[in-house]
């Protein structure tokens, strides 16, 4: 059985059940949890991110597959830590202060682990300082949600503290959420702007290069 065809497959129908039992089986087959995720799970991320881009997918099926992957990594997880994979990047992702919001940010998140990064989630409601706080020497990213015209200026808040902290030199910070503009990133001083959690993924691995 290819059990990486079928770990591919299955997270793209987000079938959860299958996936668990996939990765189990390859597991057990002796394939190395590394082999597993950049062969199976990064490039069947890759490819809800192209559907979506594309019109095939939509939130919702984004959110099955990214559910089913989800359940995959939790298995991963400490057998990646275990064999020492380095991840290819860290993110700190949060939605800024007096926002709630958390589905598009969550979505980001799982896409940008689904393509090999270290995923911090600060949550949501987070003011500038525990951004600053978060920032440790091996982040590559800063991600800052809001869904709402009335928290924008908090994205601006948030970015304006980091500068000051000095920390900015080594990391990019990009944005998003519904009332984000390109325009809007770039009056703010952020370093890049994405419209979706496909394009986000997109936006940090050029962030890397």
């Amino acid at each position: 059985m290819d059990y990486i065809q079928s770990i591919y497959k299955n997270i793209l129908e987000g079938n959860v059940e299958e996936v668990l039992s996939n990765v189990k089986q390859a597991i057990d087959a002796g394939l190395g949890a590394e082999t597993i995720l950049k062969e199976g799970m990064i490039p069947a991320m890759d490819e809800v991110g192209k559907l979506f881009e594309e019109g095939e997918f939509f939130v919702p099926e984004m959110l099955i597959a990214a559910k089913a992957m989800q359940a995959g990594m939790q298995i991963l997880k400490p057998l990646l830590i275990e064999a020492d994979v380095e991840p290819i990047g860290k993110v700190i992702l949060g939605t800024v202060r007096g926002d709630l919001h958390d589905i598009g940010k969550n979505l980001v998140g799982t896409m940008l682990e689904g393509s090999g990064f270290e995923v911090l989630d600060l949550g949501v409601d987070i003011g500038p300082e525990t951004f600053v706080e978060a920032i440790t020497e091996d982040v590559d990213i800063v991600g800052l949600s809001a869904l709402l015209t009335t928290t924008m200026p908090a994205m601006e808040e948030t970015i304006k503290a980091i500068d000051a902290s000095g920390l900015r030199g080594n990391i990019k910070i990009m944005v998003g959420g519904a009332p984000i503009t390109a325009d809007y990133a770039k009056e703010i001083g952020a370093d890049g702007y994405a419209p979706d959690a496909g394009q986000a993924t997109i936006l940090a691995k050029s962030f890397l290069d």
